[in-house]
């Protein structure tokens, strides 16, 4: 079983010292916090983590001058034809009025095809403790499989 978040030993270790210190985002935070939970993310060709549920990716992602934003976006899995972009905008409308959680968007690619991204951001500027970092990711993981499911119901979407 997986200890809890902040409660590890080690210099090196992320997640050592007092589980209620504030300490920066870093990669690495993420990276043990996911660890601790047990889910496997991998370092994408860019250096973010990436981890797959389902057949959704989700991006472990800290945007801003500082890193210092925790971005988890989700992409799911069926694309559309382009011609499904106004349906795709609708959905995400009504998702976005009646869910606090991800924010819906729907994403053009280069080739033409749509698909539904959902996205939860958090400023950590002042940092963030093991604790509230796995309960951030755990809403952004989960809230974002809760989008993913709604989409695979939505009529015209090609398995990716």
């Amino acid at each position: 079983m997986a200890s809890p978040p902040g409660t590890e030993d080690g210099p090196a270790d992320p997640l050592a010292g007092h589980p209620d210190r504030l300490r920066p985002l870093t990669g690495a935070l993420v990276a043990a916090v996911l660890a601790g939970r047990g889910y496997a993310v991998t370092t994408d060709p860019a250096g973010d983590l990436v981890g797959r549920w389902a057949d959704s990716l989700i991006w472990f992602l800290r945007p801003g001058a500082a890193g210092e934003l925790l971005q988890v976006r989700t992409l799911t899995a069926p694309a559309f034809p382009i011609e499904y972009v106004p349906a795709l905008h609708a959905f995400c409308n009504a998702w976005n009025h009646d869910h606090l959680w991800p924010k819906a968007f729907v994403h053009v690619e280069d080739d033409g095809q749509a698909r539904v991204c959902g996205e939860v951001i958090t400023d950590l500027e002042c940092g963030v403790t093991p604790h509230q970092l796995d309960r951030l990711l755990h809403c952004g993981i989960s809230t974002g499989c809760q989008l993913a499911a709604e989409v695979d119901r939505l009529p015209g979407g090609v398995a990716t």
